[in-house]
């Protein structure tokens, strides 16, 4: 057993059902969509009351395009290999629906799941787009991903692999940090992408639950629903094609309450000039293992941009630092430096998104599962080393799949028939027409959720069926905020108090070392 430092301190039924253990390769006649039919119920539950009585602060860490394969298809069993760091799992371990030697051997798609070295921690970014990913699902026989979302050099690195990179997976030896977390914390390997699709609408689903409501940009809304990425409206750094959201946001029901907040990301401050002598909206940084600079601040990973209500669209700054997480000029939307000042300022927000820096945020094409770790190593050092640690969640997820490889397909809790769709036909997602909104295909691809908290349970593996609006609903519920409304997936969301116990504890802290991810 490797030895830890531990440092002492204070769905209703599912709509398509697979079985978490089905192999890939199943019959397309061997399912079939059902319209949910079940309504989650506004009282909270004994768990959520828990939750409320113990959890003061939320950190919602946002990253970019990870399938749930692409970091934990060999969990917890790593190769180890010379001049890689070493992942040993601590005995009794649960396995989680990962790859099976069997599902890599016989695997149903035209090149096999491989394994990618920490040497090979660039790749490129692969096709996560709508209409694509659904047919590299190939109604559940989830064998289609080099022809649908494959891509591969030139531009970046494929290793000979082509559009066969799409299978590549890393394993303990390369997302060291994150395989060690779920050592010590909890991770869920059933979360799915709440839709099907890029970034924009997977960053809209986090904060509302509901991509429906938007202004026409032929492409990339489609009936008035996102399916495709797009700037926000307004953003003094949006790009030319932009759109804006209608209805309500968490952001309006966290004011509402009077309950400090923000999003934090990246170059979100216009004034700072980077060391490479970048500043505005080009500030940008250079990842440790790609040689092109990436611009720090990305419009359209900022949800709550797309909401005039709760939109910065000219990055003013907070009116001082004590007014971080309340509402003034910022209008709560600040820079990633922004949570840190707060935060040794003495006024941690109850509520907080952190987005990385492009360059540190895991999207592959310009950043990596190394740059990733040390951004997310440093955060959670840092917030473990923090009084408020006693009384905080932090839920770590990616926004899209990327693309990239996942054997298991999630339940299809939402139908659509647009032409983007592809899932079960031409046109088609499911064949339910009685649905009041279009272009909502979901859940998409499983991609992995962690919670790391004191009232993580330890060294655990959730089975429950959540989604990116779970999220949402774990913030509505500990916060006492309600429900959204109008038709947001936050009501159909299942819990993700299952990777908690509120009732004990755990008096440690697990520090890594940002490079390596291994224990310090």
């Amino acid at each position: 057993m490797r030895s830890k430092r531990r440092v002492t301190a204070a769905l209703g039924a599912a709509a398509l059902v697979l079985s978490s253990t089905m192999p890939a390769a199943v019959r397309a006649q061997d399912w079939e969509y059902v319209s949910p039919s079940y309504q989650r119920q506004g009282q909270l539950s004994a768990p959520q009351l828990a939750s409320a009585n113990v959890i003061k602060h939320v950190v919602v860490i946002f990253q970019e395009n990870v399938s749930f394969d692409h970091y934990f298809a060999t969990y917890p069993n790593a190769r180890n290999l010379a001049g890689e760091s070493t992942f040993v799992a601590a005995p009794g371990t649960p396995d989680v629906n990962g790859l099976t030697p069997d599902l890599i051997a016989f695997n149903p798609n035209s090149t096999k799941p491989f394994r990618l070295s920490r040497a090979q921690a660039a790749t490129c970014d692969q096709d996560h787009d709508y209409g694509p990913e659904q047919l590299a699902f190939d109604f559940g026989l989830m064998d289609k991903f080099p022809q649908n979302t494959g891509v591969g050099a030139p531009g970046c690195p494929d290793y000979g692999k082509g559009k066969g990179l799409v299978m590549g997976y890393y394993d303990g030896s390369t997302v060291t940090g994150l395989w060690n977390y779920v050592q010590s914390y909890a991770m869920s390997d059933n979360f799915y992408d709440t839709d099907f699709g890029p970034s924009t609408p997977g960053a809209i689903n986090l904060i509302s639950g509901q991509t429906h409501g938007a202004s026409a940009d032929p492409g990339v809304v489609v009936d008035g629903t996102v399916i495709s990425d797009d700037d926000p409206a307004g953003d003094k750094c949006s790009g030319s094609s932009t759109f804006s959201m209608t209805g309500k946001n968490v952001g309006d029901l966290l004011n509402a309450k009077g309950i400090t907040w923000g999003w934090f990301e990246g170059g979100f401050d216009l004034a700072i000039e980077n060391p490479n002598g970048t500043t505005g909206c080009k500030r940008s940084h250079t990842s440790e293992v790609f040689t092109t600079p990436k611009v720090d601040y990305i419009p359209h990973h900022e949800p709550f941009q797309y909401y005039p209500q709760t939109a910065n669209p000219l990055h003013k700054r907070p009116t001082s630092v004590a007014m971080i997480g309340k509402t003034d000029q910022a209008n709560h939307q600040y820079d990633i430096n922004d949570f840190f000042a707060a935060v040794n300022n003495g006024n941690m927000p109850a509520v907080s998104y952190l987005k990385a820096s492009g360059y540190q945020d895991g999207h592959a094409g310009y950043s990596s599962p190394l740059d990733e770790q040390t951004f997310l190593v440093n955060t959670i050092n840092f917030l473990q080393a923090r009084p408020e640690w006693a009384s905080t969640a932090i839920l770590i997820t990616w926004d899209d799949s990327d693309g990239w490889y996942d054997h298991q397909m999630g339940p299809i809790v939402s139908h659509s028939q647009i032409a983007q769709d592809a899932l079960s036909g031409p046109g088609m997602c499911g064949t339910n027409a009685a649905i009041n909104v279009q272009g909502r295909c979901g859940y998409g691809p499983r991609i992995p959720a962690l919670a790391i908290s004191a009232f993580s349970k330890v060294n655990f593996v959730d089975h429950t069926t959540t989604d990116q609006t779970s999220i949402l609903r774990f913030v509505e519920d500990t916060f006492g905020l309600g429900r959204i409304g109008g038709g947001s997936f936050d009501a159909k969301a299942g819990s993700l108090n299952n990777m908690f116990d509120f009732k004990n504890p755990n008096p440690w802290k697990l520090l890594l070392d940002p490079t390596t991810g291994m224990v310090m």
